[in-house]
């Protein structure tokens, strides 16, 4: 009898050890990530686009373990930032591209990628790319998952799950620089008569309307990516015939001008939106970090591009079939001529999720799910 009753109380602690590990679990995962912006952190979408811009070619995606090593329209080695901070805050599954066939049903509750590699905040930018998903249509595809988000969960569960079990993620700004107020000839005429300070006005007019929508479909915790020293990438220094330890001045002001304007917009969308929480992530310095002491994190190079053609450091083609590419991947800073390796992905990741206010602030991202 007494074997029994102990018996019977194992059974019970064990049933509400694991009843109440579940909770936890579901309490401290994230649900879903709806990941927005350019290249840096597309998924797929521009597979299904007609478009110069496409990274579903090999050798991309050759260390994606998800895909057996083949391509699925990420611009590098393996995985995104996107993916790697999905994974290390308990997300089910990555974040599934809106254009894709299987974006629909209960997928859509891990959440939703709509970056698109070329987009920007203004509409005209990427249009070298022939086609690109800038940031207003990547939001007006998030209005079409909010209201299927509705009909799976009932509107009340639908509107806390986006609430408090939701992170935005926002990684954009590059592009309108790179593809189109710097871009030879055809933006001459726009920079004859258009300022840097005038552009960047633009740049932050339109970025508030499109954080505001996004407030208004009840996005309640943001991160922003700040625009990286972009006169450091492999195409810049290459194109400009640069040192290994130069970079481009014009590129890397203007985007320290824009970043000095996107720090103070999140303040006043902090200020002026009731129960959101808009983080920085200031990735300008994380990546200059990387890139101007490289070697103390184990890489070799943080100027030439693992996989790429043309010039001293391979940054005029774009990664293909017919590329050179490195044999120790993991030793480059970038994968290609724009974007970074997944070993560089995987310390930019690491600083955001658990950082402290240097690189991404007023919280990092472990504490920012968890809010």
């Amino acid at each position: 009898m007494a074997l029994n009753c102990y018996m019977m109380v194992l059974v019970f602690l064990l049933v509400s050890m694991s009843f109440y590990g579940n909770v936890d679990a579901q309490k401290n995962g994230l649900g879903a990530s709806f990941i927005f912006g350019d290249s840096l952190v597309d998924a797929g979408n521009n597979n299904y686009l007609s478009t110069l811009s496409k990274a579903n070619i090999p050798p991309n995606g050759i260390d994606f373990k998800a895909s057996g090593g083949n391509p699925t329209g990420r611009y590098t080695n393996g995985r995104t930032i996107g993916d790697i901070v999905g994974e290390e805050l308990g997300q089910p599954n990555y974040a599934v591209p809106f254009l894709s066939p299987n974006a629909t049903g209960k997928a859509i509750l891990s959440g939703v990628n709509y970056a698109s590699g070329g987009g920007g905040i203004l509409n005209a930018t990427g249009r070298i790319f022939v086609n690109r998903i800038g940031m207003d249509v990547q939001i007006d595809y998030f209005s079409i998952t909010r209201k299927e988000i509705d009909k799976l969960l009932g509107e009340s569960k639908a509107k806390d799950y986006i609430m408090k079990k939701s992170i935005f993620s926002i990684t954009v700004g590059a592009n309108d620089f790179l593809n189109n107020y710097l871009l030879p000839v055809l933006s001459i005429g726009a920079r004859i008569s258009q300022s840097p300070d005038s552009f960047i006005d633009d740049m932050i007019s339109h970025f508030r309307t499109q954080l505001t929508r996004l407030y208004e479909m009840d996005g309640r915790k943001f991160v922003i990516g700040n625009v990286g020293p972009i006169g450091c990438i492999p195409y810049q220094k290459t194109i400009n015939q640069l040192n290994e330890d130069e970079c481009v001045d014009l590129a890397n002001k203007l985007a320290l001008q824009y970043n000095a304007r996107l720090k103070d917009l999140i303040a006043q969308l902090n200020d002026n939106l009731p129960g959101a929480t808009f983080v920085l992530a200031n990735v300008y310095d994380l990546v200059l970090e990387l890139i101007k002491n490289y070697d103390k994190y184990g890489f070799t190079t943080a100027s030439r591009a693992c996989c790429g053609n043309g010039g001293q450091f391979a940054g005029i083609i774009p990664c293909g079939p017919t590329s050179s590419m490195c044999t120790d991947r993991y030793k480059h800073v970038f994968w290609d001529p724009y974007h970074p390796s997944e070993a560089a992905n995987l310390i930019l990741a690491k600083q955001l999720l658990d950082g402290d206010k240097r690189y991404i602030s007023p919280v990092n991202l472990r504490q920012l799910r968890d809010l």
